[in-house]
């Protein structure tokens, strides 16, 4: 029997029952429809609103956490320099000069239904990389995307959440940029198990990503945060000829043992200058660019010294500033980013030192005479006809050996000579960027996962033009009939989640507008899902060679948010994303803003979402 207050129902006046009868029906139906509601949201959890651009304001601006600085807990500047310089060079403030648009005009640009759609595919794969990464392994450096646990790699100073910065602003997901902008701003560079940190990959992640974060947020703490990075990476520099080794060892930059190194790769410390150079801009403290341009003179004054003039060797004697012992010379590793940085310094400083561009102009021509190479390929196909990939050369007494040993790594070259080309207006060199572009991507087809192998050689042409038939001798004589025709060998079969195709297919896109590039882009990203997705996030592979279920290695580096994804993204958004006329990328991704005519030296930085 129903009960109201403690009264049996039947008990009541008709009318109070019908009244209670009529509040229980209403009851039950209130009653069903939160229970609709609550099974609603439990198979189909909240999603944050988004605006049309994909801006995510799922949490008002006053929900969001502060980004409020936090030292860490040693300074790096109460330590005197052991070998200090006797005057620091004046930043360049001048006027910048008026250099060639970079951009193609896209005056007819229609971000269209399939372009959108390949632009959120994107996006969502970054999400939930990014999701996984902040359940799993939070503020660790790098998330293990198989077995779901965190490792430290970069001195455990969150090398995945600082990389990613500019690539949750760029993507609008803004309640996970401040979230993760705020761990940022209180990391201790100080407290690590590391005894020493790798200047080079330091410089390029963790400082570059937070100027880049800053630049485009706009965020005070960001910046404090990378100059108190800045200072400490400093002392890398505080050796007794100024040139910095490869590890910032802690103890012996404490007690002023630090010293250059004999035998370096040349693009550790030869690829420091752009976020050195933009810390200065930004601070108004010369100090850092006065470091790398040191380096810089160095670079200037040997360019004709090596064993083949006009480029530097993979390694240099750093201690006795001598480059005229070491035989080997790439566009890949060991000496990539140290070219990169050449076009890329001019762009940033609005061409305001043109020995940048002298310098680019010279290791660009003995390159193309040198380790460019053009793939024998079957007549039939035309996609392979015309492209081309960056090799080594080795220098003996009397001859060069051209070795057309590819690598993923050096498939930026492609942007690399675009870029070249469209600041400096050699058109030529924006045909050559593209020729490797398209090679890359080439490449990635021509294995059955759709990816491109870590390192591999090939059969060649004997010139990088005019007519190349095949030759099926040849093919009999120098190729593997275990991997696809133009093929000699793979030595390291694996795919590590590596951006450098991509970059250069999206800025050729950006510099030519050349629709069917996008097309290619497309492709490649399927591939990349298909093979390297697992149940958390996407991982390394271990053989693009094979047909079907790949083998995964549990790794995904910090660039596979930071660039490879952040590529994927740009090239299927509107153009004025990111535009290469108002931001040069590092090495890592991270857009800084370009000087440009009528523009402070010390540039502002826009405040809210792209």
């Amino acid at each position: 029997m129903a009960y109201v207050r403690g009264w049996p129902f039947c008990f009541l006046p008709a009318r109070v029952r019908r009244s209670m009868a009529l509040d229980r029906r209403l009851g039950r139906v209130l009653f069903v429809a939160a229970l609709f509601m609550t099974v609603m949201l439990l198979l189909h959890p909240t999603r944050p609103h988004l605006y049309t651009d994909g801006t995510d304001v799922s949490r008002s601006p006053g929900s969001r956490p502060e980004v409020r600085f936090r030292a860490s807990s040693f300074d790096w500047t109460t330590l005197a320099q052991h070998y200090p310089v006797s005057s620091i060079r004046p930043l360049p403030t001048g006027t910048p000069q008026p250099l060639h648009p970079v951009q193609h005009t896209f005056s007819d640009y229609v971000h269209d239904a399939t372009t959108q759609g390949r632009q959120q595919a994107v996006r969502a794969a970054f999400v939930k990389s990014w999701r996984s990464y902040k359940k799993q392994a939070w503020l660790w450096d790098e998330l293990a995307p198989v077995s779901g646990k965190g490792k430290n790699t970069f001195g455990g100073w969150a090398a995945t959440l600082v990389d990613a910065l500019d690539t949750l602003w760029i993507m609008g997901l803004m309640d996970d940029f401040y979230d993760a902008a705020a761990a940022a701003a209180r990391l201790d560079w100080a407290d690590t198990s590391d005894t020493a940190a790798n200047l080079f990959e330091t410089t390029i992640r963790h400082l570059a990503g937070l100027l880049s974060a800053y630049d485009l947020s706009g965020e005070p703490a960001l910046l404090q945060k990378a100059r108190e990075l800045g200072d400490m990476l400093y002392m890398g520099f505080d050796t007794p000829n100024r040139m910095p080794g490869f590890w910032l060892n802690f103890e012996d930059a404490k007690q002023g043992r630090q010293i250059a190194g004999t035998n370096d790769p040349s693009a550790s410390p030869c690829s420091l200058s752009l976020e050195f150079t933009r810390l200065s801009l930004l601070t108004g403290d010369p100090k850092y660019y006065d470091a790398i341009a040191r380096i810089t003179d160095f670079l200037e004054r040997t360019q004709n010294e090596s064993k083949l003039p006009g480029i530097w060797p993979k390694l240099i004697n750093f201690r006795e500033q001598s480059v005229d012992r070491e035989s080997g010379f790439t566009l890949g590793a060991l000496a990539d980013s140290l070219y990169e940085y050449l076009p890329k310094m001019s762009a940033l400083l609005g061409g305001q030192l043109p020995a940048y561009e002298k310098m680019y102009r010279a290791a660009m021509e003995t390159s193309r005479q040198h380790m460019l190479f053009r793939p024998m390929v079957p007549d039939d196909d035309h996609a392979g006809k015309d492209v081309l990939f960056a090799g080594d050369a080795y220098v003996h007494q009397d001859r060069v050996d051209h070795i057309a040993e590819g690598q993923h790594l050096s498939c930026f070259a492609g942007g690399m000579f675009g870029l070249g080309g469209k600041l400096f207006d050699i058109p030529d060199h924006v045909a050559v960027g593209e020729r490797l572009a398209r090679g890359c991507a080439w490449a990635y087809d021509a294995f059955p996962t759709g990816l491109m192998p870590e390192i591999f050689t090939m059969v060649t042409c004997e010139s990088l033009d005019g007519p190349c038939p095949w030759d099926e001798d040849k093919w009999e004589r120098e190729g593997s009939k275990e991997l696809p025709k133009g093929f000699k060998s793979a030595r390291d079969t694996r795919y590590i989640l590596r951006p450098e195709a991509i970059e250069s297919v999206f800025l050729l896109y950006r510099m030519t507008g050349k629709e069917d590039l996008r097309d290619l882009a497309w492709r490649m990203f399927q591939s990349v899902m298909e093979a390297t997705e697992t149940r958390l996030a996407n991982s390394a592979i271990a053989d693009v060679t094979v047909q079907g279920k790949t083998t995964k290695m549990d790794s995904m580096e910090s660039f596979w948010l930071a660039e490879t994804l952040k590529y994927f993204y740009l090239i299927f958004s509107p153009p004025d994303l990111i535009s290469l006329d108002e931001f040069v990328l590092n090495t890592e991704a991270h857009p800084f803003r370009r000087m440009r005519v009528g523009m402070e030296s010390n540039a502002k930085s826009t405040q809210g979402a792209i």
